[in-house]
């Protein structure tokens, strides 16, 4: 049964095994396990040439080490060439950053190149299913990822110096168990994957057991679903390049600029898609604090009737607005000014360093520490500026008559004259501050019991 699913989804992506040089990834799990026995007796028909890579993580001391020494053993006994490595994944942790499935994942997918490289095989074969496509999908989407990577897993993708390919996304997890059961084949068993502490096993207990009440075959919707975003994204992105490049004035390392009224006429799924192009272009690698809210502010940028204005990204990108022309850069901004509009509830990271967070609550919230401000939804006129501070800026203070300038506010509360050039200002559509987070409030801040709802924003150094 499974070697009949797995070869009509080969056919169906045209997708040859026949004389086929891989590297098969394999941990010692239902998944990869049964993917190697798999191939393993299509070696001889045809004519298949493998090699199996192991990474032992060292999450789990000698638990982990005999996960390797296993599949070293199933190699043995059908003469497969098996190579593997011992990474420090909790010392890559400590010392990159980066969350343990993250470091992971880099350790392991370095070591398959090498052993790509070291073979001279092109092709890497994973073990991947339709319920790892399912929640990779709906782990995405439920943080907000545009583009492509709301399609998920791809059946195959260029990696290294060749191509990475996953047979078994047609399949569930159930039925990989039931063919390893009839294959007697006895799987290690990794007991992280059933700690709730990690998002994907949430998604793994309790969403996805309800999706296949609902349809058994929901995971083959979920595929061609993937396989659509796929081949619509790419579509898309080959009409964006066509018509960044209509656009786009200069195009240097570190700057791009582009026309802001031909731009304009450009679809906005597009436009969207070519001011992500423009960022993966300047930037070397994303920083995790990008975000679609930026995409929206220079949107908003460009829309805006005043012909000038200024946002600062993450890592020290700068997006200049002159009239008709739109800069992209990383360079010839001396200055630490900044100006963002907040729409709708989001988070903008000030470059500066801390952040600021707008949301919607009822009147139930009491907090009243000063990184906590609250605006009667009402009696707001959006959107929200954050801005630095300018000449002669005022503002009225909550529970005193007349304004104070922001100056000696400042001066009272002993800020550094390096801070108070990039202290955050908050203001509403209509220029009126109303916030000097951390410092002061202004006279709109506060309960109003005829309120329904509120603005709270918060800001966090």
């Amino acid at each position: 049964m499974l070697e009949t699913k797995v070869e009509a989804f080969l056919n169906r992506h045209s997708f040859k095994l026949e004389n086929l040089k891989m590297v098969v990834g394999v941990s010692g799990g239902p998944d990869s396990l049964a993917l190697l026995h798999y191939l393993k007796g299509q070696k001889e028909v045809r004519n298949l040439s493998i090699v199996v890579a192991h990474v032992d993580h060292m999450f789990r001391g000698r638990e982990s080490f005999e996960d390797a020494l296993f599949v070293k053993h199933y190699c043995e006994q059908y003469t497969i060439p098996f190579e593997m490595v011992r990474i420090n994944v909790p010392e890559l942790i400590k010392q990159t950053g980066n969350s343990s499935q993250i470091a992971a994942r880099e350790a392991r997918y370095e070591f398959y190149a090498k052993i790509m490289e070291k073979y001279n095989y092109p092709y890497l074969a994973l073990g991947h299913h339709g319920d790892d496509q399912m929640e990779t999908m709906l782990m995405r989407m439920t943080r907000g990822s545009s583009g492509k990577a709301r399609a998920g897993i791809p059946f195959t993708r260029a990696f290294h110096k060749g191509i990475i390919f996953r047979p078994f996304l047609n399949l569930t997890k159930a039925e990989i168990e039931e063919y390893c059961k009839e294959q007697g084949l006895t799987p290690r068993l990794d007991p992280s994957n059933m700690k709730s502490t990690y998002s994907r096993n949430r998604f793994r207990k309790e969403v996805l057991p309800f999706l296949k009440l609902e349809n058994r075959h929901v995971h083959e919707h979920f595929q061609r679903f993937s396989e659509e975003l796929q081949s619509d994204e790419t579509f898309l992105q080959e009409l964006t390049v066509q018509q960044m490049n209509t656009v786009m004035t200069k195009r240097e390392k570190n700057k791009i600029t582009i026309d802001v009224k031909r731009f304009s006429i450009v679809p906005i799924p597009l436009q969207r898609r070519g001011i992500q192009l423009i960022l993966k272009y300047l930037y070397n690698e994303k920083p995790g604090s990008l975000s679609a809210i930026h995409i929206d502010q220079v949107l908003s940028l460009m829309q805006n009737s005043h012909p000038s204005g200024k946002l600062d990204l993450p890592h020290g990108l700068h997006i200049i607005r002159s009239y008709l022309n739109m800069s992209f850069q990383f360079d010839s901004v001396n200055d630490q000014t900044y100006h963002f509009e907040v729409h709708e509830p989001g988070t903008i990271e000030l470059p500066c360093g801390g952040r600021i967070k707008m949301s919607f609550i009822d009147r139930e919230f009491t907090e009243t520490n000063l990184v906590f401000a609250l605006f009667h939804v009402d009696k707001i006129k959006m959107p929200f500026i954050i801005r630095t501070r300018k000449i002669g800026d005022r503002m009225t203070l909550k529970g005193m008559s007349g304004t104070r300038k922001l100056k000696d506010i400042f001066i009272d509360r002993k800020v550094s004259i390096r801070d108070r050039d990039t202290w955050p200002v908050i203001t509403d559509a209509e220029g009126t501050i109303l916030w000097l987070p951390g410092l002061k409030k202004s006279s709109l801040e506060g309960i109003d019991y005829k309120a329904k709802q509120y603005i709270l924003l918060t800001y966090d150094k």
